[in-house]
């Protein structure tokens, strides 16, 4: 017992005097407040000439979990991104040359989208203003050819009438809406002066290179049309989710 009592006693003056000091750290904030943490015991790249491998090993409950009102997406590899997010358009300056009435004129411009995380991008649009002149005169946001064939600035319906009038757009290629299910179908764009919302024109969660849709621009007028030259500014905001 003596031994016992003398060993348990040099330990504790060994601890006392050898241990070296731990500090910890609370780690909240004002939005958020993380009760427990953890450190993976493996990670990084490997490859060789036929793969590439990214990876972490340790994460306590890593993995993707929803219910109604909220999905988390938990883990480091939901945060690598193996493709860097990217946003281009083709033709920033839309010039629909000189118009004539009846006389529907289009342009384009491409617009592409590179996309590697694990959530979803978006792109959305909105016009600052329907076309107009310095004096205010102005050509109308299209209603495609009306009647049962009215667009909205979320429903692209049919605008084949050389006798219908405005300003307005198609999208053809990836990532779409469903609604723009062929070259007729048009919507006006939103208008951020009447406080309208911007509309998403593409969107996915699929990882992705290269993902491209062309935007179609149109505009037909009447004949009594003033003369002038219009103008507008077309809004794209382009946003990654993780």
């Amino acid at each position: 017992m003596k031994k016992i009592v003398n060993f348990l006693f040099f330990l504790f003056f060994f601890l006392l005097f050898f241990s070296t000091t731990i500090f910890s750290v609370n780690m909240e904030s004002s939005r958020f407040k993380i009760e427990s943490a953890n450190t993976s015991i493996a990670s990084g790249e490997k490859s060789s000439s036929n793969y590439k491998l990214s990876d972490t090993i340790g994460q306590i409950a890593a993995g993707e979990f929803s219910s109604s009102g909220y999905v988390v997406k938990a883990g480091f590899q939901y945060i690598h991104s193996i493709i860097p997010f990217r946003f281009s358009i083709s033709n920033t300056n839309i010039n629909l040359g000189t118009l004539l009435p009846n006389t529907p004129a289009t342009a384009t411009t491409v617009l592409t989208v590179y996309f590697g995380s694990a959530g979803q991008y978006q792109v959305t649009v909105a016009e600052s203003h329907p076309l107009k002149t310095l004096s205010n005169n102005t050509i109308p946001d299209t209603n495609c050819n009306g009647g049962s064939e009215t667009c909205t600035e979320s429903i692209a319906k049919t605008w084949n009438l050389s006798s219908a009038y405005g300003f307005g757009y198609n999208m053809s290629g990836d990532d779409i809406p469903s609604d723009f299910n062929s070259s007729s179908k048009f919507r006006p764009f939103p208008d951020l002066s009447a406080s309208e919302n911007p509309v998403v024109i593409m969107s996915s969660n699929n990882v992705g290179k290269n993902r491209q849709a062309t935007m179609t621009f149109k505009v037909n007028i009447s004949s009594i049309q003033p003369i002038g030259s219009y103008q507008t500014v077309i809004n794209f905001i382009a946003t990654p989710s993780f």
